[in-house]
C-alpha cells in the first residue's frame, strides 16, 4: 500500500509541474512590461451582433468593398456567435435618438460631408471604431518604449500613443476625436481607459459594424480596453464602451488579435484615393436639379 500511494503521489507532482511548464507567460521589455510587441491582425468574419438579432438599415450590405479587397494569407479568427459580449444576447442597447440620428446622417450623405463618419471623411476611425475589424487593412503594430505603448493602425494610418506612467487625463474642457487614453498594467494585461472625447465621431465606422456604423458618439463617452496576451501569437482584446446619452447601459465587444510576422503595412493615402465625399456631394447637387 505504502507503493501504490508513494507512486501515485509522485504522478500527480509530474502532472502539476507539467501544467506548471505548459502554463504561458509573455516575455518581457527591457524596462519590465509584458511584451505585446509585433504586428498583429484581426481578420474575422463573425458578425457584430449576433446574426438575425437586429434589422440591418435597407441598403446596408451594399457598402461593403469589393471581394478582392479582402484577400490575404494572414492568419483568420474562428467564427463565433458574435464580437458584442454583454449583453449576452449579443444585441447594443442604442437609445432610440441615437438610431434616429444614424438614419438622418445616411439620408443626407449628399446635403454635407458632415453627414458621413469620420473614416470616409479622413479624419478617423475613432477609439474603439478603430479596432473594430473591417474589410481590410486590418493591421496593428504595437511598439513598446519605456512609460509608452504606441498602436500604429494600417487603415488610416493612425497612431495612439498610450501613456502608462500614470499621470491624469487632460483637463475636463479638452476634447478630441479620439478621446485621451491613459494606460496601467495589471497582472500582464494592459488596461487602457480614455475619456475627453467630442461629440462628433461615430462609435462604429465600418461597413462590417452593421447598423451600428454612424450611431454618435457624445461628450460623455468614456471606454476601457483590456489588451492579454495568452500565447505567443495570441492578444485577447476587449472593450467595454459606457455613453449613458447614448445607450441604456454600458456594453461590451471581444475578439483575439492574432500575430502576423509576415505582414507589410503600407501607408493608407486617404484624402489622395478618396472619391467617397466628392461623389455623394455631386449627387446630392444632381439631384437638386432633377
Amino acid at each position: 500500500m505504502k507503493k501504490a500511494a508513494l507512486a501515485l503521489l509522485v504522478t500527480l507532482l509530474a502532472a502539476g509541474s507539467g501544467s506548471a511548464q505548459n502554463r504561458w507567460s509573455p516575455a518581457r521589455t527591457p524596462d519590465g512590461q509584458p511584451d505585446l510587441q509585433g504586428t498583429w491582425v484581426n481578420f474575422d468574419s463573425t458578425p457584430f451582433e449576433r446574426a438575425g438579432a437586429v434589422a440591418l438599415r435597407p441598403g446596408q450590405p451594399g457598402v461593403n468593398p469589393p471581394d478582392h479587397w479582402t484577400e490575404n494569407a494572414s492568419p483568420k479568427s474562428k467564427q463565433r456567435t458574435a464580437m458584442v459580449v454583454d449583453p449576452p444576447e449579443g444585441v447594443v442597447p442604442v437609445l432610440e435618438w441615437a438610431e434616429a440620428k444614424r438614419d438622418f446622417d445616411l439620408d443626407h450623405l449628399g446635403d454635407a460631408p458632415e453627414h458621413e463618419t469620420p473614416w470616409v471623411r479622413c479624419i478617423t476611425r475613432g477609439i474603439p471604431a478603430g479596432m473594430f475589424p473591417a474589410g481590410y487593412n486590418n493591421a496593428y503594430q504595437i511598439i513598446q518604449t519605456a512609460g509608452y505603448l504606441v498602436i500604429v493602425s494600417e487603415m488610416i494610418h493612425g497612431t495612439r500613443i498610450i501613456p502608462l506612467d500614470g499621470r491624469p487625463h487632460i483637463g475636463e474642457r479638452v476634447r478630441l476625436w479620439d478621446g485621451d487614453s491613459r494606460g496601467r498594467w495589471e497582472g500582464t494585461t494592459l488596461v487602457v481607459e480614455t475619456t475627453n472625447f467630442n461629440n462628433k465621431g461615430s462609435i462604429g465606422t465600418s461597413a462590417a459594424t452593421g447598423r451600428m456604423r454612424g450611431i454618435p458618439s457624445s461628450d460623455s463617452l468614456r471606454i476601457v480596453e483590456h489588451f492579454t496576451r495568452v500565447d505567443q501569437k495570441t492578444i485577447n482584446y476587449d472593450v467595454t464602451i459606457d455613453d449613458a446619452k447614448v445607450y441604456s447601459r454600458p456594453w461590451k465587444v471581444a475578439f483575439p488579435l492574432n500575430l502576423d510576422a509576415t505582414y507589410k503595412m503600407y501607408e493608407y493615402a486617404c484624402h489622395e484615393g478618396n472619391f467617397s465625399i466628392p461623389n455623394e456631394l455631386s449627387a446630392g447637387r444632381a439631384n437638386e436639379v432633377k
